[in-house]
């Protein structure tokens, strides 16, 4: 008898079709309770390994489990997951509590059974006002809830959502955003989550995996991934405005870009000191300015060519001799374009890569 240690297990799992390598000898384990989000732009693969988990694809090679359970060849409705899609998918001419109570219906439990697990996911969704309506009266946040609570009321272990907020507008995104992470915190069932969206994945997350052609380039924490990038791809495509990437050489620990030259005396090496090409990464919140400065390792002059005001944040486009470089300063910061503004680095809080295997040095 194996003992059980994980929620979700995937092994050497890969997907072709006809010539095509779709996913490429995925290997994961997501733990019991944790929310797992898949993030990657179009194509990655992301959602095709969460419809191989919901067993919606016949894998090519490898083994899933589930709970213990291998579910590689097993039908959806044998795995023990509930499901949301991006799409609704509701029936138009049920009421809500019909939605979510026809699944059950079609599995025989008794009546009080499915009226319990019924009540108890509209109370979690707070739905309850809306049971006797149907789809065409609510609203598509209220919609995405009801599509939600139909896989609430199956009672599995491991939830699979497959980009269920993109159809919403920012301000339903963000509410019910904070409505997943509260679910979440209230069942502590397994939730594997796929999203292109950058917030979404930080925020919801214990861990993001973030995809590329069908592999996993990075599997860690939203602070990891965010602060300690293991490639060029992660580092470029974590954060908004994107992270700084400089080219140049490590010379006894200083890294020269142009006049640039920037002391890594505090830098912690994955692998030993490096000396030679190199690519830095600075965060745009990690330039400093201002009264900042005084902490910088070695300052500079740029010339500002763009500023977007947010409110909270002013964004700084600048140029730095042949670099172009992104800022992230406080609102209240008055900068105009064409200024020349003084500058500090920060770089015991930098990314060194090497630019021939783009892994972090």
């Amino acid at each position: 008898m194996t003992l059980m240690t994980h929620s979700v297990e995937i092994r050497d799992l890969d997907l072709h079709f006809g010539e095509l390598q779709v996913l490429h000898q995925l290997n994961l384990d997501i733990e019991q309770g944790e929310f797992l989000v898949l993030l990657g732009s179009s194509g990655c693969g992301k959602s095709t390994l969460l419809n191989c988990i919901a067993g919606l694809l016949d894998i090519s090679d490898g083994q899933i489990f589930i709970q213990g359970q291998n579910v590689t060849w097993a039908e959806p409705s044998e795995r023990g997951i509930g499901m949301v899609f991006q799409s609704y998918a509701l029936y138009p001419q049920m009421t809500v509590e019909g939605n979510l109570s026809f699944g059950l219906k079609n599995a025989r439990l008794p009546k009080p059974e499915i009226a319990k697990r019924v009540a108890r996911a509209a109370e979690v969704l707070q739905i309850e006002p809306l049971l006797k309506r149907k789809p065409a009266a609510l609203s598509g946040g209220q919609r995405q809830r009801v599509a939600i609570g139909r896989a609430l009321v199956r009672d599995v272990d491991v939830f699979l959502f497959d980009e269920p907020l993109s159809n919403l507008d920012a301000k339903l995104r963000a509410d019910l955003r904070v409505e997943l992470k509260r679910l979440h915190q209230q069942l502590a069932n397994t939730m594997i989550y796929v999203t292109h969206d950058q917030v979404e994945a930080m925020t919801l997350a214990d861990r993001i995996a973030i995809m590329k052609g069908g592999r996993i380039m990075q599997l860690s924490s939203p602070d990891e991934i965010y602060n300690r990038p293991q490639n060029l791809y992660v580092a470029g495509f974590i954060g908004s405005p994107a992270m700084n990437l400089i080219e140049g050489v490590l010379i006894d620990g200083v890294f020269h870009a142009g006049d640039l030259a920037l002391p890594m005396q505090g830098y912690a090496y994955q692998n030993g000191p490096h000396h030679g090409a190199a690519v830095i990464g600075i965060r745009p919140e990690h330039i400093l300015t201002g009264e900042q400065i005084t902490r910088a390792d070695t300052t500079a002059e740029v010339l500002v060519d763009l500023v977007e005001g947010l409110g909270s944040d002013t964004l700084v486009y600048a140029t730095q001799g042949t670099q172009n470089l992104r800022l992230r300063m406080d609102g209240a910061s008055r900068v105009s374009a064409g200024d020349r503004l003084r500058i500090g680095f920060d770089t015991g809080r930098a990314s060194l890569f090497d630019p021939n295997t783009e892994a972090r040095l």
